[in-house]
């Protein structure tokens, strides 16, 4: 076995994972290198975008509930087919059929707001209403940054330098999975590892992959550990959350629905998300690919509630279109962000919170990925979305995690913090000026005067890895590209950073049940 992967105590050379002394500050830290937004958890002021009428979102319910009630959907899971017939709904083998009536009176229980604590509770973050988070890039294989060239592999040491930028970064408010997939550990033991690695190099709030009973059940036990609290106290509210995927078309697979069910059952939160390209695993039509997507989550959260009514979930879009050309999906397209906003309004008429993505299918950080990340992440704000997966370091269609694109990313959700910052559209008197209008005239300027000098510090966004200054001056600086300063600041953000602190008890504590977990083998494999 790989010496990484077989020593978790072996990586704490070159890692403050333990408390005492000065730990990381962001906020303070990042003064040092350059200034970033402080942390907090924007709000959405905007009316969201609703490209369908009202009978429109009539006939996408009536769609769904069609579905449901006449087409059914596959479980796998023989837990929750025993839960639906229990439930009075019609099972036969694995197809499940539920009629509306159930269906909207299980739906009408979740929770519209909830808050989730990490093991800082400075870190909570609050899910719904009008509140806008962003996580990390989670789960892609691979890895490329300017140093390679090209793309490899993911290994943990380049997982762990994700999770120190997801750290850094206070405009990234919750740690997706793993932000690249470390294949250099067994997977029996890959989840200890990294969430060993999650919970110290970051103190944000955590995601566990619902991936069979041994992985979920560890992890949560991990996340109790590092925040030291009782059974009692971690079921008492969500410290942590899931996200599962439907097969799509019309299918909930075996572990996923066990690990929901787990989570659920111990008062933790779960995100539904089916993954529906239009064309391919959906209707080619947008609405048609919708309408699928609605069904396919609402099945599952109905469960979810009818186990345990109140349980905080969300319902996920990730619906896209894909290349008709080559099959391969594509991402940040018009169809894939009418998609986000037709599904933020059905998430507003079931009023539940709702979870989208960051998403680009472009292969390098470029101006391909840029642009249509941009349309995405817009599209999540003009949809009311309340969790934006993906946000940050997202690269061929979810396959490479990437350092650069994740420092430019995050110049581009600072901007959207500040486009919700209310002082931006201040009509107060003394934002209106007339004073400082009247006192500059028709023949001076606004630089010297006391209204600018009271406001010039926080007056407008403050870019930290774009250049703003003119050809000539950013050719004599070196003719810096984009991606080169944001490779550079991921170069020293790594070399300063500092874990952010943990109890020397709760360390060992959760370091003796990694080594007790591997050493009883993980979770099982077949290889």
């Amino acid at each position: 076995m790989d010496e990484n992967s077989s020593n978790t105590d072996g990586v704490k050379s070159g890692r403050r994972l333990r408390s005492g002394g000065r730990a990381a500050n962001t906020a303070r830290r990042g003064d040092t290198l350059f200034k970033q937004s402080p942390w907090r958890v924007p709000v959405n002021h905007d009316r969201p975008i609703e490209p369908l009428p009202e009978d429109g979102v009539i006939a996408i319910h009536n769609g769904a509930m069609h579905i449901l009630e006449e087409i059914g959907i596959e479980f796998l899971n023989e837990e929750a087919q025993q839960l639906f017939k229990d439930a009075g709904c019609k099972v036969d083998g694995t197809n499940v059929k539920m009629g509306r009536d159930w269906v909207m009176d299980m739906i009408a229980k979740v929770p519209r707001q909830f808050t989730i604590t990490p093991r800082n509770p400075d870190r909570e973050i609050t899910i719904g209403g009008n509140h806008i988070l962003f996580g990390n890039v989670s789960s892609p294989p691979n890895y490329y940054d300017l140093d390679l060239g090209h793309k490899v592999a993911g290994t943990r040491e380049q997982c762990a330098n994700l999770l120190k930028l997801t750290q850094y970064f206070n405009c990234i408010h919750f740690v997706g999975g793993y932000p690249v997939e470390p294949v250099d550990i067994h997977a029996s033991i890959r989840h200890l590892d990294v969430i060993y690695d999650k919970l110290t190099l970051t103190d944000k709030v955590a995601h566990a992959y619902a991936l069979g009973k041994e992985r979920i059940e560890d992890v949560m036990e991990m996340v109790k550990i590092a925040a030291g609290l009782s059974e009692a106290a971690f079921q008492s509210k969500p410290h942590m959350y899931t996200n599962i995927n439907s097969t799509s078309p019309l299918k909930h697979d075996q572990p996923m629905i066990d690990g929901s069910l787990r989570m659920i059952r111990r008062g933790q939160a779960v995100v539904v998300t089916p993954f529906t390209l239009a064309g391919a695993m959906a209707p080619v039509t947008m609405t048609g690919a919708v309408t699928l997507s609605i069904a396919e989550a609402l099945s599952a959260i109905a469960l979810f509630q009818y186990v345990k009514p109140g349980c905080p979930c969300v319902m996920g879009t990730f619906t896209s279109n894909v290349d008709m050309k080559s099959g391969a999906p594509a991402f940040g397209t018009a169809e894939y962000m009418r998609a986000t906003q037709i599904t933020g309004q059905m998430a507003r008429y079931y009023d539940m919170p709702m979870r989208a993505s960051g998403v680009c299918a472009a292969n390098i950080p470029d101006g391909q990925s840029i642009w249509e990340t941009s349309n995405s992440l817009w599209s999540a704000v003009q949809s009311g979305t309340n969790m934006v997966y993906h946000a940050a370091g997202w690269l061929e269609g979810g396959l490479i995690a990437s350092p650069e694109k994740f420092i430019m990313d995050c110049e581009m959700l600072q901007i959207i913090q500040r486009y919700m910052e209310p002082d931006i559209w201040d009509a107060q008197p003394d934002a209106i000026a007339i004073d400082a209008i009247r006192e500059v005239g028709s023949s001076g300027h606004y630089f010297g005067i006391q209204h600018t000098q009271d406001r010039y510090q926080s007056a407008f966004h403050e870019p930290f890895v774009s250049d703003w200054r003119n050809f000539e001056a950013w050719e004599a600086a070196g003719a810096i590209r984009t991606p080169e300063r944001a490779h550079k600041l991921f170069k020293d953000i790594i070399a300063n950073f500092q874990a952010p602190p943990m109890p020397d008890d709760r360390h060992e504590e959760l370091l003796a049940f990694v080594n007790r977990r591997k050493a009883e083998g993980g979770a099982p494999t077949d290889f």
